[in-house]
Parts: C-alpha cells; sequence; structure tokens
C-alpha cells in the first residue's frame, strides 16, 4: 500500500468509487491507481480491496481530482469509468440512513451516485419487481437489500439501475464502514 505525505495528508481523506472496474475485461491494478494518485499531487494514498476504492486526500476539489482520475484511467487503461466522490461523513450518512433491516452486511448495499435521479426515473424503476429484495433511493445514494445476496438477486437489478438514468457503483455495507475507517484514520 503507498502512501503520500504532505501538507494535507494530516487531514481526512476523500474516497473515491470507481464505477465498474475489474469486472467485464475493465483491469485497473490498484498499484497503478495509487501510482496515478500520487502523481496527481495526492497526499494520504491507498486503496481498498480491487474493485475501485480509492482513499486519498487529493490537491485541491475532490470533484476536479476525480475527473483528472477519470482521464488519466481512459489515456493509460482504454476505457471510461465514471468516479464517485463521498467524503467520510457522507458516507457514515449512508450508512446510518440505510432503510432496511440488516440480515446480513454483505447482502445489503449503497450505490453511491453522483447526482440524484429524476422522480420520473425512480418512477419508472419501482415498475419492477424484486420480489422480496428491496431498494430505496435517499438523495445520491441507491439503497439495497438482497435477500440471498447480490449474486442471486430475486429483482432485475439492472433494469432497476437503468431506469434510474444516473452512473451508480455498489458496495456492501462492511465495505463502506471499511472505508469510513481508512479515510478517517
Amino acid at each position: 500500500m503507498a502512501t503520500s505525505s504532505g501538507p494535507d495528508a494530516d487531514r481526512d481523506a476523500t474516497v473515491f468509487l470507481f464505477r465498474a472496474v475489474n469486472v467485464g475485461g475493465a483491469t485497473l491494478p490498484m498499484a497503478d491507481l495509487r501510482a496515478w494518485a500520487s502523481e496527481l499531487g495526492a497526499a494520504a494514498v491507498r486503496t481498498h480491496i480491487a474493485s475501485g476504492n480509492l482513499i486519498a486526500v487529493p490537491p485541491g476539489d475532490p470533484e476536479a481530482f476525480a475527473r483528472r482520475l477519470e482521464q488519466v484511467v481512459q489515456e493509460r487503461r482504454g476505457f471510461f469509468r465514471e468516479v464517485i466522490v463521498r467524503d467520510p461523513d457522507e458516507l457514515r450518512g449512508a450508512l446510518d440512513d440505510h432503510p432496511f433491516e440488516v440480515r446480513e452486511r454483505k447482502f445489503s448495499y449503497v450505490g453511491f451516485m453522483p447526482a440524484a435521479p429524476s422522480a420520473a426515473a425512480i418512477e419508472k424503476a419501482r415498475g419492477y419487481p424484486t420480489g422480496d429484495d428491496r431498494w430505496e433511493v435517499i438523495g445520491r445514494d441507491l439503497h439495497i437489500r438482497f435477500t440471498d445476496g447480490a449474486g442471486r438477486p430475486e429483482m432485475k437489478t439492472d433494469s432497476v439501475l437503468r431506469s434510474l438514468a444516473v452512473p451508480c457503483t455498489m458496495r456492501n455495507l462492511s465495505t463502506v464502514a471499511a472505508l469510513i475507517d481508512k479515510a478517517t484514520a
């Protein structure tokens, strides 16, 4: 795990969540991601698991830094992936706001979006059957509880996500908690 030091290294880090990496052929080695973030001037750079979770103190505006990360990945890996930005308080809020009973943390997810979907998009997504799975949009976050896990969903998750018409990247509650810990350590 690479780390950087600098004047900003003592403040809480920001979490940069890459959508759909290391699945479907979009390979993004975490060592490369850490190196590129450091090259762009980030401090306290680290990653968590191989699903595109970068924790860093960016130089300047986190949203602008995320756009630069998107460009670097596209230039160096040949594919575009959105980067969703959250600070530790926003991640904590997402955990606190989770509206469903948590039977197993690995079955409950937060989908992070750059913007809230429209009311019309949410209504369209509600048209898909969910079985015993549940979902709810709260602000820029999509909360999901899968009855039997994400690998065996009863609902048509891809159809719901397409209907919401906003890019979304999912993390289970255990991962969200770990990201909070790493961003505030």
